[in-house]
C-alpha cells in the first residue's frame, strides 16, 4: 500500500491529475486500473477520477506501484517532489555547479518575496525558460529552482507568464501550486494589468491611442515571428500613451489587453513605429545608428508595473529603467508638442 498526505500544493487538484503528477514514472494505465478496481482511497472513501483534493486529505493507494521504493510504501509521507523530479533537481545542470553562489547576484532581482509568491525583475538576455540557444542552467527559471533549494522550499518555483528573452522587467513566480493555479487564472482573465515602457521610432500622431490587430504565428529556420492582419489571427488589443517625446523618438507606456508573443513589437512596427533595438521587427539601419550613437545594445522595451489584487488587496509593483535604457533617454533631447 502507498499513502501520500495531501498538501497545499497539489490541494484543489482532480484525483487522477495528482496520480499523473505524484507519479510520473508510472504508465496511465496503472492509474486507469487501480480507480476502475476501486483501489484506491480518499479519507477512506473510494476515489473518483474527477474529484477534487483539498489540503489535509489522505490517499490510501492498495497497490505497488514500480516507480515507488520498497521503503516508500506503507508509510504516510507529506508530498514533497516526486523522486523523478527530485533526482532531476539534486543533480546540477551540464555545466553548471550549484557551488557558484555568483548568479544570484547576476540574475535574480527579487522585488517582493510573499509565502505564496515572488515578483522578480528580469534582465535583458536572459530567457524566461530554458530552451533551443539557452545553455543549460542559465535561464530565469532554473535560476529561481536554484533559489528554491537554496531556501527549502517542497515546490519548485514557477512563472506565471513569460517575457521574451530581450525583453526586461517584472514577472509572478508562483512558490505553491495553488498559487500558480491562481496566478495563471486571473493573468487568464486579465485580473492581472501589465504595464511597459518602450522607445519607439518617430513622434506619435495621438497622445493616446489603440492598437486592435490580430496577430498570426508563423515558423521558420530564422525563428518564430508574428504577423499582423491576417485572415484567422489572434485577437490582439495594445492600448499606449505617449510618456515623453523626444526629436526623433517617443517614450510610450503600454497597458496590455492581451498578451500575445511579440504583440508589442509586431503592433507598433505594423504602424510604422518600431521600438528601437528591435532585430525582429524593427528599422535596422535606425538600431545600428541608436547602437554607435546612443549605446543602444538591447531591444528597449521594460515591463515596469504589475497591477493586481491578492487576498482582497490592491497591489502595485514597479520595477524603474534599467540603467543602460535610461541612459539612453539621457542623450535624447526632449520636445513638447
Amino acid at each position: 500500500m502507498i499513502t501520500r498526505l495531501i498538501d497545499r500544493n497539489f490541494a484543489n487538484m482532480r484525483l487522477d491529475r495528482y496520480l499523473r503528477k505524484a507519479f510520473p514514472d508510472e504508465p496511465l494505465s496503472v492509474f486507469f486500473a487501480v480507480l476502475r478496481k476501486k483501489k484506491i482511497r480518499v479519507n477512506g472513501v473510494v476515489g473518483k477520477a474527477n474529484q477534487m483534493l483539498a489540503e489535509g486529505d489522505l490517499i490510501n493507494i492498495y497497490e505497488n506501484f514500480k516507480s515507488v521504493p520498497v521503503e516508500e510504501q506503507g508509510v504516510t509521507l507529506g508530498n514533497t517532489i516526486p523522486q523523478a523530479e527530485k533526482a532531476a533537481e539534486e543533480k546540477p545542470a551540464k555545466g553548471w555547479s550549484s557551488k557558484n553562489k555568483t548568479w544570484k547576484s547576476k540574475a535574480l532581482d527579487i522585488i517582493l518575496q510573499t509565502e505564496d509568491y515572488l515578483v522578480v525583475n528580469k534582465p535583458s538576455g536572459l530567457a524566461s525558460q530554458p530552451g533551443s540557444g539557452t545553455r543549460p542552467g542559465e535561464s530565469l527559471v532554473e535560476y529561481l529552482w536554484e533559489w528554491g533549494r537554496e531556501e527549502h522550499l517542497d515546490f519548485k518555483p514557477t512563472i506565471a507568464h513569460r517575457l521574451d528573452q530581450e525583453t526586461s522587467g517584472l514577472l509572478l513566480v508562483a512558490l505553491h501550486g495553488d498559487t500558480l493555479r491562481d496566478l495563471t487564472r486571473m493573468i487568464r482573465e486579465h485580473e492581472v494589468k501589465k504595464f511597459y515602457l518602450a522607445l519607439v521610432k518617430g513622434n506619435l500622431k495621438k497622445e493616446k491611442g489603440t492598437i486592435n490587430a490580430s496577430l498570426t504565428r508563423t515558423d521558420d529556420a530564422k525563428g518564430s515571428k508574428m504577423k499582423v492582419g491576417e485572415d484567422g489571427g489572434k485577437a490582439s488589443i495594445t492600448h499606449y500613451s505617449v510618456k515623453q517625446h523626444y526629436e526623433g523618438y517617443d517614450l510610450v507606456k503600454i497597458n496590455l489587453e492581451t498578451g500575445r508573443m511579440h504583440q508589442i513589437r509586431a503592433h507598433f512596427a505594423s504602424i510604422g513605429h518600431p521600438l528601437l533595438g528591435d532585430t525582429r521587427y524593427g528599422d535596422f539601419a535606425l538600431n545600428r545608428e541608436a547602437k554607435k550613437e546612443l549605446g543602444l545594445h538591447r531591444l528597449f522595451l521594460h515591463s515596469h508595473r504589475l497591477e493586481y489584487v491578492w487576498e482582497g488587496k490592491n497591489t502595485v509593483q514597479e520595477a524603474p529603467l534599467p540603467k543602460e535604457l535610461q541612459e539612453v533617454l539621457d542623450k535624447l533631447k526632449k520636445i513638447r508638442y
